[in-house]
Protein backbone atom coordinates (compact mmCIF):
# COMPACT_ATOMS: atom_id res chain seq x y z
CA UNK A 1 0.00 0.00 0.00
CA UNK A 2 1.26 3.57 -1.05
CA UNK A 3 1.37 5.76 1.93
CA UNK A 4 1.89 9.44 1.69
CA UNK A 5 2.44 11.25 4.48
CA UNK A 6 1.51 14.27 3.21
CA UNK A 7 -1.62 15.33 1.45
CA UNK A 8 -0.11 18.65 0.05
CA UNK A 9 3.99 19.33 -0.72
CA UNK A 10 5.39 22.27 0.38
CA UNK A 11 6.93 23.90 -2.54
CA UNK A 12 9.79 26.34 -1.35
CA UNK A 13 11.67 28.37 -4.05
CA UNK A 14 15.40 29.67 -3.63
CA UNK A 15 17.03 28.33 -0.79
CA UNK A 16 16.39 24.58 1.30
CA UNK A 17 15.92 24.66 4.96
CA UNK A 18 18.58 26.07 7.04
CA UNK A 19 21.17 24.93 5.19
CA UNK A 20 21.63 28.32 2.69
CA UNK A 21 22.73 31.10 4.68
CA UNK A 22 21.50 33.22 2.22
CA UNK A 23 18.17 32.94 3.18
CA UNK A 24 17.03 33.67 6.71
CA UNK A 25 14.07 30.34 6.44
CA UNK A 26 13.99 28.20 9.77
CA UNK A 27 11.82 24.92 9.19
CA UNK A 28 11.50 22.03 11.61
CA UNK A 29 9.59 18.86 11.18
CA UNK A 30 7.97 16.73 13.27
CA UNK A 31 5.58 12.66 13.08
CA UNK A 32 1.99 14.50 15.20
CA UNK A 33 -1.83 13.38 14.36
CA UNK A 34 -0.40 10.38 12.85
CA UNK A 35 1.68 12.21 10.06
CA UNK A 36 4.25 14.35 8.93
CA UNK A 37 4.32 18.50 10.81
CA UNK A 38 6.48 20.92 9.16
CA UNK A 39 6.96 24.88 10.74
CA UNK A 40 8.99 27.21 8.17
CA UNK A 41 9.61 30.49 9.87
CA UNK A 42 11.16 33.26 7.60
CA UNK A 43 13.01 36.27 8.28
CA UNK A 44 13.69 35.30 12.27
CA UNK A 45 16.56 34.83 14.21
CA UNK A 46 17.17 31.33 13.90
CA UNK A 47 17.57 30.26 17.19
CA UNK A 48 14.37 32.43 18.39
CA UNK A 49 12.54 30.72 15.42
CA UNK A 50 14.09 27.33 16.37
CA UNK A 51 12.68 27.69 20.04
CA UNK A 52 9.06 28.83 19.06
CA UNK A 53 8.52 26.28 16.34
CA UNK A 54 9.72 23.58 19.03
CA UNK A 55 6.70 25.19 21.45
CA UNK A 56 4.38 25.18 18.41
CA UNK A 57 5.31 21.05 18.05
CA UNK A 58 5.57 20.82 21.98
CA UNK A 59 2.23 21.48 21.43
CA UNK A 60 0.63 19.36 18.63
CA UNK A 61 2.04 16.85 21.13
CA UNK A 62 -0.18 17.41 23.83
CA UNK A 63 -3.30 17.94 21.58
CA UNK A 64 -2.52 15.09 20.20
CA UNK A 65 -2.32 13.29 23.89
CA UNK A 66 -5.58 15.05 24.87
CA UNK A 67 -7.60 13.92 21.80
CA UNK A 68 -6.92 11.01 21.21
CA UNK A 69 -9.70 9.03 19.90
CA UNK A 70 -8.57 5.58 21.48
CA UNK A 71 -5.26 5.89 23.51
CA UNK A 72 -6.20 5.13 26.89
CA UNK A 73 -6.09 7.80 29.25
CA UNK A 74 -6.65 10.79 26.61
CA UNK A 75 -9.16 13.14 27.80
CA UNK A 76 -11.39 12.16 24.79
CA UNK A 77 -11.07 8.58 25.89
CA UNK A 78 -11.69 9.20 29.20
CA UNK A 79 -15.11 11.06 28.16
CA UNK A 80 -16.00 8.41 25.62
CA UNK A 81 -16.00 5.83 27.85
CA UNK A 82 -18.01 8.03 30.61
CA UNK A 83 -20.27 8.10 27.32
CA UNK A 84 -21.05 4.74 27.05
CA UNK A 85 -21.02 3.54 30.62
CA UNK A 86 -23.62 6.55 31.87
CA UNK A 87 -26.07 9.53 31.03
CA UNK A 88 -24.55 11.61 34.02
CA UNK A 89 -22.45 14.91 33.26
CA UNK A 90 -18.40 14.29 33.44
CA UNK A 91 -16.43 16.93 33.84
CA UNK A 92 -14.08 18.39 31.21
CA UNK A 93 -11.52 20.95 30.38
CA UNK A 94 -12.81 24.23 29.60
CA UNK A 95 -10.53 23.44 25.95
CA UNK A 96 -12.44 20.27 25.60
CA UNK A 97 -15.84 21.68 25.98
CA UNK A 98 -15.26 24.73 23.54
CA UNK A 99 -13.94 22.05 21.07
CA UNK A 100 -17.27 20.29 21.02
CA UNK A 101 -19.13 22.92 21.15
CA UNK A 102 -17.77 24.58 17.69
CA UNK A 103 -17.54 21.06 16.30
CA UNK A 104 -21.51 20.67 17.12
CA UNK A 105 -22.10 23.88 15.60
CA UNK A 106 -20.08 22.92 12.38
CA UNK A 107 -21.68 19.62 12.11
CA UNK A 108 -25.27 21.44 12.17
CA UNK A 109 -23.78 23.31 8.84
CA UNK A 110 -22.38 20.49 7.40
CA UNK A 111 -26.35 18.94 7.93
CA UNK A 112 -24.64 16.29 9.46
CA UNK A 113 -22.71 14.95 7.11
CA UNK A 114 -19.41 16.25 9.10
CA UNK A 115 -20.51 14.30 12.20
CA UNK A 116 -17.06 13.12 15.19
CA UNK A 117 -19.75 11.27 17.26
CA UNK A 118 -19.59 8.33 14.56
CA UNK A 119 -16.53 6.49 16.24
CA UNK A 120 -17.78 3.60 17.05
CA UNK A 121 -18.22 3.11 13.08
CA UNK A 122 -14.85 4.18 11.71
CA UNK A 123 -13.41 1.60 14.57
CA UNK A 124 -15.74 -1.30 13.36
CA UNK A 125 -13.95 -0.19 9.63
CA UNK A 126 -10.40 -0.51 11.67
CA UNK A 127 -9.47 2.94 11.15
CA UNK A 128 -8.90 3.65 14.99
CA UNK A 129 -5.53 2.25 14.65
CA UNK A 130 -2.32 2.95 12.81
CA UNK A 131 -1.70 0.65 10.75
CA UNK A 132 -4.75 -0.48 8.01
CA UNK A 133 -5.43 -3.54 6.78
CA UNK A 134 -8.78 -5.10 5.34
CA UNK A 135 -11.45 -5.79 7.95
CA UNK A 136 -14.56 -8.19 7.44
CA UNK A 137 -17.51 -6.19 7.19
CA UNK A 138 -19.88 -6.21 9.50
CA UNK A 139 -23.47 -5.79 7.78
CA UNK A 140 -25.49 -6.23 10.86
CA UNK A 141 -23.57 -4.30 13.13
CA UNK A 142 -23.30 -1.14 10.69
CA UNK A 143 -26.79 -0.90 10.18
CA UNK A 144 -27.20 -1.25 14.32
CA UNK A 145 -25.20 1.99 14.17
CA UNK A 146 -26.54 3.67 11.91
CA UNK A 147 -30.33 2.96 13.05
CA UNK A 148 -28.85 4.65 16.40
CA UNK A 149 -27.92 7.75 14.40
CA UNK A 150 -25.16 8.77 16.62
CA UNK A 151 -25.12 12.51 16.63
CA UNK A 152 -23.27 15.55 17.91
CA UNK A 153 -26.22 17.20 18.77
CA UNK A 154 -26.95 14.50 21.63
CA UNK A 155 -24.08 15.64 23.47
CA UNK A 156 -25.17 18.28 26.12
CA UNK A 157 -22.29 20.57 27.54
CA UNK A 158 -22.59 22.45 30.55
CA UNK A 159 -21.92 25.94 31.87
CA UNK A 160 -20.03 24.06 34.64
CA UNK A 161 -17.69 22.56 31.89
CA UNK A 162 -19.21 19.17 32.22
CA UNK A 163 -20.85 17.18 29.07
CA UNK A 164 -23.14 13.60 28.63
CA UNK A 165 -24.69 12.17 25.78
CA UNK A 166 -28.31 11.63 25.48
CA UNK A 167 -27.22 8.62 23.52
CA UNK A 168 -24.79 5.22 24.31
CA UNK A 169 -23.46 4.78 20.70
CA UNK A 170 -22.06 8.24 20.59
CA UNK A 171 -18.25 8.35 20.25
CA UNK A 172 -16.14 11.10 19.69
CA UNK A 173 -13.10 11.17 17.25
CA UNK A 174 -12.17 14.35 16.27
CA UNK A 175 -9.43 13.21 13.47
CA UNK A 176 -11.30 15.53 10.85
CA UNK A 177 -11.40 18.86 13.32
CA UNK A 178 -7.78 18.25 15.53
CA UNK A 179 -5.55 19.35 12.66
CA UNK A 180 -7.16 22.53 11.80
CA UNK A 181 -7.70 23.75 15.45
CA UNK A 182 -3.88 23.39 15.65
CA UNK A 183 -3.47 25.52 12.58
CA UNK A 184 -5.41 28.09 14.22
CA UNK A 185 -4.12 27.79 17.75
CA UNK A 186 -0.08 27.70 15.96
CA UNK A 187 -0.42 30.81 13.75
CA UNK A 188 -2.14 32.71 16.68
CA UNK A 189 0.72 31.83 19.27
CA UNK A 190 3.52 32.62 16.44
CA UNK A 191 1.53 35.99 15.88
CA UNK A 192 1.68 36.88 19.68
CA UNK A 193 5.30 36.58 19.52
CA UNK A 194 5.56 38.64 16.86
CA UNK A 195 6.07 36.35 14.06
CA UNK A 196 5.05 38.02 10.67
CA UNK A 197 6.12 35.03 8.01
CA UNK A 198 5.38 31.51 8.87
CA UNK A 199 3.65 28.44 7.09
CA UNK A 200 2.76 25.79 8.85
CA UNK A 201 1.67 22.19 7.31
CA UNK A 202 0.07 19.10 9.39
CA UNK A 203 -0.30 16.67 6.96
CA UNK A 204 -1.57 18.77 4.13
CA UNK A 205 -3.79 20.90 6.39
CA UNK A 206 -1.91 23.99 5.88
CA UNK A 207 -2.14 27.79 6.82
CA UNK A 208 -0.04 31.21 6.07
CA UNK A 209 1.25 33.42 8.33
CA UNK A 210 2.92 36.79 5.29
CA UNK A 211 5.23 35.91 2.98
CA UNK A 212 7.82 33.81 1.97
CA UNK A 213 10.37 36.58 1.78
CA UNK A 214 9.25 38.78 -1.50
CA UNK A 215 6.75 36.25 -2.74
CA UNK A 216 3.41 34.55 -1.19
CA UNK A 217 3.75 30.69 0.16
CA UNK A 218 3.01 28.36 -2.45
CA UNK A 219 2.01 24.71 -2.11
CA UNK A 220 1.31 22.20 -4.06
CA UNK A 221 -2.04 20.33 -4.01
CA UNK A 222 -0.85 16.85 -4.27
CA UNK A 223 -2.24 14.14 -7.04
CA UNK A 224 -4.53 11.18 -5.31
CA UNK A 225 -2.92 8.92 -7.51
CA UNK A 226 0.65 9.65 -8.75
CA UNK A 227 4.00 11.45 -6.26
CA UNK A 228 3.34 14.90 -6.88
CA UNK A 229 1.43 17.70 -6.93
CA UNK A 230 -1.45 18.07 -9.72
CA UNK A 231 -1.37 21.90 -9.02
CA UNK A 232 0.38 24.65 -7.11
CA UNK A 233 -1.03 27.72 -6.11
CA UNK A 234 -0.38 30.99 -3.97
CA UNK A 235 -1.33 31.26 -0.01
CA UNK A 236 -1.77 34.23 1.39
CA UNK A 237 -1.24 35.80 4.47
CA UNK A 238 -4.13 34.18 6.74
CA UNK A 239 -5.09 31.80 4.19
CA UNK A 240 -5.37 28.20 4.95
CA UNK A 241 -6.01 24.97 2.77
CA UNK A 242 -7.07 21.39 3.38
CA UNK A 243 -7.42 18.16 1.25
CA UNK A 244 -8.99 15.08 2.14
CA UNK A 245 -8.45 12.38 0.20
CA UNK A 246 -8.93 8.13 -0.19
CA UNK A 247 -5.04 8.07 -0.82
CA UNK A 248 -3.97 8.12 2.85
CA UNK A 249 -5.63 6.00 5.48
CA UNK A 250 -7.38 2.96 3.16
CA UNK A 251 -7.63 -0.64 2.68
CA UNK A 252 -8.47 -2.46 -0.08
CA UNK A 253 -10.69 -5.38 -0.44
CA UNK A 254 -11.75 -7.83 -3.37
CA UNK A 255 -10.28 -4.74 -5.75
CA UNK A 256 -12.88 -2.24 -3.61
CA UNK A 257 -10.95 0.87 -2.36
CA UNK A 258 -12.25 1.51 1.55
CA UNK A 259 -10.97 4.69 3.45
CA UNK A 260 -11.46 6.40 5.74
CA UNK A 261 -14.17 9.33 5.46
CA UNK A 262 -17.37 7.42 6.88
CA UNK A 263 -20.80 8.51 5.29
CA UNK A 264 -23.17 8.67 8.44
CA UNK A 265 -25.58 8.52 6.64
CA UNK A 266 -25.34 4.48 5.40
CA UNK A 267 -22.21 3.78 7.68
CA UNK A 268 -19.93 2.88 4.67
CA UNK A 269 -16.96 4.87 3.65
CA UNK A 270 -17.39 7.08 0.84
CA UNK A 271 -17.08 6.09 -3.12
CA UNK A 272 -16.81 8.23 -6.10
CA UNK A 273 -14.36 10.68 -4.90
CA UNK A 274 -10.53 10.70 -4.72
CA UNK A 275 -9.42 13.85 -3.38
CA UNK A 276 -11.45 17.09 -2.25
CA UNK A 277 -9.22 20.31 -1.46
CA UNK A 278 -10.52 23.34 -0.06
CA UNK A 279 -9.28 26.91 0.34
CA UNK A 280 -10.61 29.41 3.30
CA UNK A 281 -9.46 32.83 3.29
CA UNK A 282 -8.38 34.39 6.74
CA UNK A 283 -10.63 34.22 9.53
CA UNK A 284 -10.57 33.19 13.42
CA UNK A 285 -11.21 29.98 12.62
CA UNK A 286 -9.45 29.18 8.96
CA UNK A 287 -7.46 26.20 9.89
CA UNK A 288 -10.05 24.60 11.56
CA UNK A 289 -12.75 25.15 8.53
CA UNK A 290 -10.43 23.60 6.31
CA UNK A 291 -10.00 20.83 7.91
CA UNK A 292 -13.51 20.29 8.00
CA UNK A 293 -14.97 21.57 5.23
CA UNK A 294 -13.42 19.03 2.63
CA UNK A 295 -15.26 16.31 4.42
CA UNK A 296 -19.03 16.98 3.61
CA UNK A 297 -18.06 18.21 -0.07
CA UNK A 298 -16.09 14.62 0.00
CA UNK A 299 -19.17 12.93 1.20
CA UNK A 300 -21.90 13.84 -0.95
CA UNK A 301 -23.00 13.17 -4.04
CA UNK A 302 -21.85 14.74 -7.71
CA UNK A 303 -25.58 16.62 -8.27
CA UNK A 304 -25.04 17.90 -4.09
CA UNK A 305 -21.30 18.91 -4.00
CA UNK A 306 -21.87 22.67 -4.59
CA UNK A 307 -24.29 22.68 -1.94
CA UNK A 308 -22.46 20.86 0.31
CA UNK A 309 -19.57 23.65 0.23
CA UNK A 310 -21.77 26.87 0.16
CA UNK A 311 -23.32 25.04 3.26
CA UNK A 312 -19.67 25.13 5.08
CA UNK A 313 -19.19 28.67 3.42
CA UNK A 314 -16.46 27.61 1.11
CA UNK A 315 -16.29 28.99 -2.36
CA UNK A 316 -13.02 27.60 -3.04
CA UNK A 317 -13.03 24.11 -3.86
CA UNK A 318 -11.28 21.32 -6.41
CA UNK A 319 -12.94 17.69 -6.33
CA UNK A 320 -10.86 14.58 -8.13
CA UNK A 321 -13.42 11.71 -8.34
CA UNK A 322 -12.92 7.95 -8.77
CA UNK A 323 -12.91 8.03 -12.56
CA UNK A 324 -9.69 11.04 -12.65
CA UNK A 325 -12.44 13.69 -13.51
CA UNK A 326 -11.40 17.05 -12.31
CA UNK A 327 -13.90 19.68 -11.20
CA UNK A 328 -12.49 23.40 -9.55
CA UNK A 329 -15.04 26.17 -8.47
CA UNK A 330 -15.01 29.31 -11.00
CA UNK A 331 -13.08 31.03 -7.77
CA UNK A 332 -10.61 28.32 -7.26
CA UNK A 333 -9.91 28.03 -11.35
CA UNK A 334 -8.22 31.18 -11.00
CA UNK A 335 -5.81 30.63 -8.60
CA UNK A 336 -4.40 27.39 -9.70
CA UNK A 337 -1.31 26.47 -11.47
CA UNK A 338 -1.45 23.30 -13.06
CA UNK A 339 1.62 21.44 -12.97
CA UNK A 340 0.62 18.29 -15.11
CA UNK A 341 -0.15 20.19 -18.45
CA UNK A 342 -2.91 17.65 -19.71
CA UNK A 343 -5.79 18.45 -17.08
CA UNK A 344 -8.96 18.93 -18.26
CA UNK A 345 -11.05 20.85 -15.16
CA UNK A 346 -14.76 20.98 -15.27
CA UNK A 347 -16.40 23.72 -13.46
CA UNK A 348 -18.22 23.64 -10.73
CA UNK A 349 -20.44 25.81 -9.88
Amino acid sequence: MRHYLAVLLILLSGCVLSSCTREPLYQSQSYVFGTLVDVSIYGEDGYRARLLANDVLEDFQGLHNRLHAWQEGSDLNKLNVAFAESDKPFPISKELAQIISNAQALSVQSNGLFNPAIGRLINLWGFQRDQFSPVKIDKAAITELVKAAPQMTDIVVEKNDTAYSKNRKVRLDLGGYAKGYALDRAASYLRSHGVKNALINIGGNIIALGTHGDHPWRVGIQDPRKPGPIATLDLGDGWAIGTSGDYQRYFELDGKRYCHIIDPRDGYPAQGTEAVTVLVPPGKNAGTLSDVASKPIFISSQEQRVKAAHSMGISNFMVIDTQGKVFVSEEMKKRLQWVEKDVTAQSLQ
